[in-house]
């Protein structure tokens, strides 16, 4: 009896993975076919249109065109509670401590040409955001071209009524300006790989300190390159002209809801930043969100979806909003179990550079990058073994995306966490979160980010996966929590593999063995504390199968482990 009983409960084991595959399956059919592109490219172009600031016209604009399509999907405004009806939606309206900004034009001419030099019409960037405005007519004056800041030279300089150039950005210059008189500063700052050189046109945006008496200006390669030219054969002067609104206003956040039959207090969160002026950051993300919220309510009024838990879909203010929606309400918060950030999704890859990336939450690789992973030209995290989040959402994302890039020809690719967007808050409350992007973007944070670069198809890829993901995991059951802890198995050996063979690399090379010995070690405890996370993954536990699934993978990854920690010498 006892031996019947062990190879029913094996068999039934095997069985698993199959049938939660079908459930993912399901998802896949529905999201692939019901998603559709033309709706979140309409968005994005309309977003784009804007240089979006909380508070300001085109932030606030985006705003009112996520809930109009929210409304025409069949989400009611919320009127008390998000869950009075199955499928709610809110704006959070906050007033703003300072005033918004918003550019309105803006152009400078060397005095004796025709052309401008350069002008918002081709540049919008070129304005520093919170940059006031000359008079009506513009100013006219001499340009000072600094070629290196020091400070102690330029205050023996005659600056008073002048504009200072240097090839730095402006915000260095900007308080030794003020000091010596000067009325506006122009300054380059492009990073490399921006390719600077190739796209000459190219501003990336940039800020300046609010209420200063004097303004910045951005120049692009090619205009900083032509006004140096002009400085360097002798007197130059240029007539500028900036337009530009600052007023109070308030904060708008828009907050979608559906409902969960069962456990609707916990829930998977989307969310997507609305400020930035560009098409990919983030425009992509408010309108791959949008027809994401679209798809969902249709798929839940035609029945075929019942979500067990509930799905927020959040738009706002980059990190604020979803920090804010984490932290304002801490009953709320205990009740979310994943996060996800949709972060520059559109990306037209063969105009950008750069891949889909999946930033992972923090892992060992994050500290020892090695092998094919590596960091983003964005920047590492100050990561260290205590900052480790081990949790099966890392594999169990990458797994459904790798899914349907096999399934449509996508490239998927991912990095160790780095942070800096919307899945920072999560994290930091330790909630599960990740970010879906695409780098490096040659365009990033550029005014040539607009439209032409937004693939529609790429969007849908990242919906398609993001979405089957959060269907899956909000109605997830014992099936697919043990096909979970299979695959997950599967990933960790994977990787212990690689860091084996990297660290017996490594050993020849003349490092510790004992140092190498303790990354393959971190790697396994990480594995093993991220399968342990998979017992909360089911709605509802009925039997003790996924607590025994664990332990038996577990088992193996830690065997494993001890077989390769004793090849390492």
């Amino acid at each position: 009896m006892m031996m019947k009983t062990k190879i029913l409960f094996l068999l039934l084991l095997a069985g698993v993975p199959c049938y939660a595959q079908n459930l993912t399956d399901q998802y896949f059919k529905l999201t692939r076919t019901g998603f559709i592109e033309k709706n979140a490219y309409e968005t994005t172009a309309f977003v784009e249109k804007y240089f979006r600031v909380p508070g300001n016209t085109g932030f606030n604009a985006s705003i009112r065109y996520v809930e109009n399509i929210l409304k025409k999907a069949g989400f009611v405004e919320q009127k008390q509670d998000e869950f009075e009806a199955p499928l709610t939606y809110r704006i959070e309206k906050r007033a703003m401590k300072n005033s918004t900004w918003e550019p309105v034009d803006a152009n400078i001419h060397i005095i004796g040409e025709t052309q401008p030099l350069i002008s918002y019409q081709t540049n919008r960037n070129m304005i520093p955001i919170n940059c006031g405005s000359t008079p009506v007519d513009g100013v006219t004056a001499n340009v000072v071209y600094i070629e290196k800041i020091v400070p102690a030279e330029i205050e023996k300089m005659d600056l008073k009524g002048k504009i200072l150039f240097s090839e730095n950005n402006p915000s260095r210059l900007l308080q030794i300006a003020t000091k010596a008189g000067a009325i506006g500063v122009l300054g380059y700052s492009m990073p490399k790989y921006t390719q600077p050189e190739i796209h000459q046109t190219s501003i990336q945006f940039g800020s300046m300190k609010a209420n200063s008496e004097v303004w910045t200006l951005l120049l692009s390669y090619a205009a900083k390159e032509k006004l140096k030219a002009a400085c360097l054969k002798g007197e130059t002067k240029l007539k500028v002209n900036i337009q530009t609104k600052i007023y109070p206003s308030e904060e708008l956040t828009v907050v979608a809801n559906v409902k969960g039959s069962v456990k609707p207090d916990e829930r998977f969160v989307f969310s997507a930043h609305v400020q930035e002026p560009g098409a990919n950051d983030n425009a992509s993300g408010v309108g791959t969100l949008a027809e994401m919220a679209r798809l969902t309510a249709e798929l839940y009024l035609a029945k075929k979806i019942n979500p067990k838990r509930s799905i927020t879909f959040l738009w706002g203010d980059e990190i604020v909003s979803t920090r804010r929606y984490i932290t304002e309400d801490t009953t709320r918060a205990k009740g979310i179990m994943w996060g996800m950030s949709l972060d520059m999704v559109g990306e037209d890859t063969k105009k950008t550079g750069g891949s889909f990336l999946i930033e992972k939450m923090p892992d060992p690789s994050a500290i020892w990058t090695r092998g094919t992973d590596k960091h983003t030209e964005w920047g590492a995290g100050d990561v260290g073994e205590k900052d480790l989040f081990p949790h099966y959402f890392n594999d169990f994302i990458f797994d459904i995306c790798k899914a349907q890039g096999k399934f449509a020809n996508w490239t998927v690719n991912h990095n160790p966490f780095e942070g800096g967007s919307d899945h920072t808050p999560f994290l930091q409350n330790r909630i599960p979160g990740l970010l879906m992007w695409h780098f490096t973007d040659v365009f990033y944070h550029t005014d040539n980010d607009r439209i032409d670069k937004v693939s529609s198809t790429e969007m849908k890829n990242v919906a398609v996966s993001g979405l089957t993901a959060a269907y899956t995991l909000i109605s997830a059951d014992e099936n697919t929590a043990t096909a979970t802890v299979s695959q997950v198995k599967e990933d960790a050996l994977i990787r212990l593999k690689k860091e084996f063979e990297l660290s017996k690399k490594a050993i020849a090379n003349g490092k510790s063995a004992d140092d190498q010995k303790h990354i393959i070690e971190v790697w396994c405890k990480w594995y093993v504390d991220a399968l342990e996370t998979i017992n909360k993954m089911p709605v509802k536990t009925e039997t003790t199968r996924v607590g025994s699934s664990i332990k038996f993978a577990t088992n193996e990854i830690e065997k494993q482990t001890k077989v390769y920690l004793a090849e390492l010498k």
